[in-house]
């Protein structure tokens, strides 16, 4: 009898813990991506075609789709910015689409875990929506993807592809704004180093003031204990831009024995191209 009564507890002990674990057919997927000075995430679940017709047959043309599978696809901005002319709020939305065969409706959506919401649709919940078009993709992509591209300081592409379909959805973001507030606010007050050396390349990189550029990055050198390679370089490049050719030859000269000493040979590679250009 006490042999049945153990077995019986174990059996219940057991059976409340125990949890079968399968694999998703459709994985969840967190991308998170620094475009400038903006923090862009997105969370989406990763179906994939396995041998079905997907663009016009599973994700249906004219039907508006969560972008994705199981809950809907959410996106967040962490600085308002610019879609096509348009300004979006910061903050985390829901990515909904209409797809057709040349062009989709890309909507972001107020409320943000809304699933399914095509039987659902509340049009005053659309904070912005876009015409984008649908591009043909060569080769075939199993899974659905959502990825970043055309990285700059300024903005980029969120691509949706899948099939031989790809979906590119352009922004900008304010770097520029947040960049100069960040310069303005650290030269005004206790100024290191490194921050004369950030804001000249920023603008070096932006093409704005040089003259600029080069009085910061003269500053950043001469505040520093150990001459480092990568200041020259930069300021060499300053000087080629502001077509000071000489000064620009010995600072790239001045980079390169530096670059040696440490022994960073994609810097001397680097210089050594640079000294043969000016000196042509």
């Amino acid at each position: 009898m006490r042999i049945i009564y153990i077995f019986i507890i174990s059996f219940i002990y057991i059976g409340a813990f125990a949890q079968v674990k399968t694999p998703q057919p459709s994985p969840r997927s967190e991308i998170t991506q620094q475009v400038g000075l903006t923090k862009v995430e997105v969370d989406y679940s990763r179906p994939s075609a396995r041998g079905r017709k997907v663009i016009g047959g599973l994700v249906r043309y004219g039907d508006i789709w969560r972008t994705g599978a199981n809950r809907n696809t959410t996106v967040s901005f962490s600085d308002p910015i610019d879609i096509a002319g348009q300004s979006l709020a910061a903050g985390k939305y829901g990515l909904y689409t209409r797809p057709s065969a040349d062009q989709w409706e890309v909507y972001f959506y107020k409320k943000n875990n809304m699933g399914d919401a095509s039987t659902n649709w509340e049009e005053d919940q659309v904070v912005l929506s876009l015409s984008v078009p649908s591009i043909y993709f060569e080769p075939m992509v199993e899974t659905f993807t959502i990825s970043f591209s055309d990285l700059k300081s300024g903005g980029a592409k969120l691509n949706l592809i899948w099939e031989h379909t790809l979906v590119s959805i352009p922004f900008e973001v304010p770097t520029k704004t947040k960049a100069m507030e960040s310069i303005k606010k650290t030269l005004f007050d206790d100024p290191k180093s490194g921050d004369y050396y950030q804001a000249a390349v920023y603008f070096l990189q932006e093409d704005m003031d040089l003259a600029k550029a080069q009085g910061w990055i003269e500053k950043a050198i001469k505040m520093r204990e150990q001459p480092a390679f990568w200041m020259y370089r930069q300021y060499a490049l300053i000087l080629s831009k502001l077509r000071d050719k000489k000064a620009a030859l010995t600072a790239f000269k001045k980079s390169n024995e530096l670059a040696k000493k440490a022994g960073n040979k994609d810097y001397v590679i680097m210089n050594n191209s640079s000294i043969a250009d000016l000196s042509n």
